[in-house]
């Protein structure tokens, strides 16, 4: 299997964008600092317990979603600095657009290889935005390696320049397979049509990440932050932030909603 090379650039947002039009994905070490690393494993090991004990071991197993961890910012708040990172923003605003907003943010704890984790969704080659629009690039994801992504710990596969194309055969999954090798701090940026899969996890340890995906603002969310986080959790954030959630993007459910006007708009007029 075949390894990627390590990128490191400082904003050099021009060559992402192309590396991303070319192969599917660019990787930046460096993102997060060593104690951010060190608090956000701490983090997502709480969260986990949480949404374990919301959600339940027997569902989640039967879902194929272990060690998947959905709307963490739920549980801690500390999830949300990552909306305000500079290079995930930097890399939004620059090859998405600036007005695009949060699809998902999910945390995944991959553990120790075990038969019964085959099924595990992480496992399977898929594309995060399963839709071909011409080329048209509409959703970007943004994954932080929170834990070192090696070949041995199940670093991320994915098939260079599958982005904007139906599913590779079997034979070219095989051939082409190539692990997103990088250090805990980087973030891994691709196209969300790019064809990718975990890797298996032969080492000791968890292998973690949180992946963001981010799309055009008209597109539906993953889940509904603003309703599912509430108005003063989301108020209290910068307005860059709030905008991100989709807080300047959500749909009236009255006329009264529907006639509001300046910033009192649900929907506000200039995001796209």
């Amino acid at each position: 299997m075949a390894t990627a090379p390590l990128k490191t650039i400082e904003a050099d947002w021009d060559a992402a964008a192309q590396a991303i039009k070319t192969d599917g994905f660019y990787v930046i070490p460096g993102a997060l600092r060593q104690s951010e690393v060190t608090a956000t494993i701490k983090a997502m090991d709480k969260v986990q317990r949480a949404i374990e004990r919301h959600v339940g071991q027997e569902r989640l197993e039967a879902a194929g979603e272990v060690g998947v961890l959905r709307l963490m910012m739920r549980f801690d708040p500390f999830f949300f600095r990552f909306l305000a990172n500079p290079v995930i923003a930097g890399a939004v605003d620059t090859i998405l657009s600036p007005t695009a907003v949060l699809h998902l943010q999910n945390g995944f704890v991959l553990p120790p290889a075990k038969p019964e984790h085959a099924a595990l969704f992480q496992r399977r080659w898929h594309q995060d935005y399963p839709r071909l629009m011409n080329g048209y690039l509409a959703s970007l994801n943004a994954l932080i390696a929170v834990s070192d992504f090696t070949e041995e710990s199940g670093a991320t596969l994915v098939i260079p320049g599958s982005q904007q194309k139906p599913r590779p055969s079997d034979t070219e999954l095989e051939d082409n397979a190539l692990a997103l090798t990088a250090p805990a701090g980087s973030l891994i940026l691709f196209d969300s049509t790019l064809w990718h899969c975990a890797g298996v996890n032969h080492s000791s340890q968890n292998r973690m990440g949180i992946n963001h995906q981010f799309t055009c603002s008209w597109f539906k969310q993953q889940i509904d932050y603003p309703r599912a986080l509430g108005e003063p959790a989301i108020e209290a954030l910068p307005e860059r932030s709030q905008q991100m959630l989709g807080y300047f993007t959500r749909v009236p459910a009255s006329l009264d909603e529907y006639y509001r006007v300046g910033e009192a708009r649900l929907y506000r007029s200039g995001q796209g």
